[in-house]
Parts: C-alpha cells; structure tokens; sequence
C-alpha cells in the first residue's frame, strides 16, 4: 500500500501558520537522513521521517518529493519539522537554493535563548557550514511548507 503523499494548495496559505514560529536555514552537504541522526545524537531528539508528510510539488510536468523529518520536544509544545530543501535538481524553496535543509519550529513561544541555542548547536555538527535564521518575509514560497 503505498502512502498517500501531500500536494500543496498555494491559495490557503496562512499568514497565521508562521505567527510566533522560528525558522532556520541550514547548508550541510550531508544526506538527509545523517543530518537527522545527527541531530538526534547531539540535541537527544527524535527526528522521525513521516512518509505521510512527504512533499510532492509537481514541476516541468513531473513530480518532485521532499522529505520531511519530525519531532515534538519533550514537556513543550514545541513541534520542529526539518525539510530537505532539494531533490533531483529542484528545490522545495527555490528562492534559497544555497540551503539544504529547512527546520521549521513551531510552539506557545519560541525564545530568541532557545533560538541561538540550537543554532550554536547545530553549527557545531561535522559538515554544517551555515546555520541562519529566517523570516516568514525571507520565504516567498512559505506555502511549500504547510503539510495540514
């Protein structure tokens, strides 16, 4: 049985899906699933890859799939969703190519501690070469990360 795969619907994107989340855009040359091993091992999450939450986005008459990976902290309301950013050649956000990975983080309220915290961290991984935060203002194509 195969799972059934998400395809986006530009025009309900909603501003309020990003309000009191934190962004983060990664360039680590690494695949995604190490990437997720990684931060599994250095920041004791359980990134989990969700099939049912894969991102299919049809372009040049063919469809691309963009995995996702997922975790829910511990005692938080924080949920954290890593994108990988390409596939065959195209790009979930095309208008950050130079990332690799998108780590969406959503919760109550997400500090600006907890937000450099994670980036020192991340940064400290063998093969992370950059770690940025970005603004839903950054992202022209949000929408390609709104799975619900």
């Amino acid at each position: 049985m195969m799972s059934a795969k998400l395809i986006l619907n530009q025009d309900e994107i909603n501003e309020s899906d990003f309000e009191g989340t934190r962004i983060l855009g990664i360039t680590a040359p690494i695949k995604n699933y190490q990437f997720c091993i990684l931060l599994n091992q250095y920041m004791g999450f359980e990134f989990r890859f969700n099939p049912d939450h894969e991102i299919a986005l049809k372009r040049k008459s063919r469809t691309y799939y963009f995995s996702m990976y997922e975790a829910n902290e511990p005692n938080t309301t924080f949920q954290h969703f890593v994108y990988h950013n390409q596939y065959d050649g195209e790009y979930l956000l095309p208008e950050l190519k130079h990332m690799d990975f998108i780590w969406w983080i959503k919760g109550d309220w997400i500090e600006d501690e907890k937000i450099k915290e994670v980036s020192h961290t991340i940064r400290n991984i063998k093969g992370v070469q950059l770690v940025v935060e970005l603004t839903p203002e950054h992202i022209k194509n949000k929408g390609n990360l709104i799975f619900e």
